[in-house]
């Protein structure tokens, strides 16, 4: 196991994360790709946990550069299938020190009385209950060793409207809403849980966007651009470190200032 320091007083390597053990899930690309990788960089032992087997990539380029890393087929509305991530964490590592639930997809936009419930049900499973069964099952692992850290990835669109964003916006809002009720019930069992809600950023998904969108999400940033997925994975590991040793419950804003505006 991990030398671990007093987090209650501040430890003086207080950003490294040397031999913990990380479960990320949805780290093919975009923001967990680039969570991963920083992870590694900073000495944590990762694991992915996702369905697109291009998170092999992500694993051979945190392997290049003398990381450890792994990744197993996961599907986050499938019970069995993220008790098995979880589990596969202690199997490879010994541990499970830090959870990132990052698996998420977009939505198709548009007015609430055109929607369609399969839909809507495929972004609450996947945005939402992927991340409380992450959760659920990590905590498994957590809890008898008496420490851990938990950082959900909610969205700025959990904390304001956005027109034609209805699945999404109510699951992003309701990952931060559980990421406070949890935080409150696991923080005397030395388990820190916290969010980060990022702004727009430059991922495959909003890659593939217009351009006249791509430039509406900008202009709405008062940063005037979007941010680069290690930006919101830099939050991730602050909250995943000892440095972040006396927060709990908190949903940090990693947005360009979006949500001041």
């Amino acid at each position: 196991m991990p030398e671990r320091a007093d987090r209650t007083h501040g430890p003086a390597n207080s950003y490294g994360l040397a031999g913990r053990t990380a479960v990320i899930t949805g780290a093919a690309s975009g923001i967990g790709a680039a969570t991963a990788r920083l992870l590694a960089a900073r000495g944590a032992n990762v694991l992915i946990g996702d369905v697109d087997p291009a998170a092999a990539g992500t694993v051979e380029l945190i392997r290049s550069t003398g990381g450890k890393a792994d990744w197993a087929h996961t599907d986050v509305t499938d019970e069995s299938s993220v008790a098995a991530l979880m589990d596969r964490a202690l199997d490879a590592f010994g541990a499970l020190d830090i959870l990132v639930a990052n698996a998420g997809i977009a939505e198709p936009k548009g007015p609430l009385h055109t929607m369609e419930l399969r839909d809507w049900q495929r972004v609450i499973d996947i945005n939402l209950t992927g991340v409380a069964l992450s959760n659920k099952h990590a905590l498994r692992h957590m809890l008898p060793a008496g420490s851990g850290a938990i950082v959900n990835v909610a969205s700025i669109l959990g904390s304001v409207g956005a027109a034609n964003s209805n699945s999404y916006s109510a699951a992003k809002a309701a990952v931060a809403n559980l990421t406070r009720s949890a935080a409150l019930t696991y923080a005397t069992s030395g388990i820190r849980i916290n969010a980060v809600a990022p702004g727009y950023a430059r991922t495959p998904l909003v890659d593939g966007l217009p351009e006249e969108t791509r430039s509406m999400m900008e202009s709405r940033t008062p940063l005037g651009r979007l941010a680069d997925p290690t930006e919101i994975a830099e939050a991730i590991a602050f909250l995943a470190s000892d440095a972040a040793s006396f927060m709990v419950g908190s949903i940090l804003a990693v947005d360009g200032g979006y949500t001041a505006a």
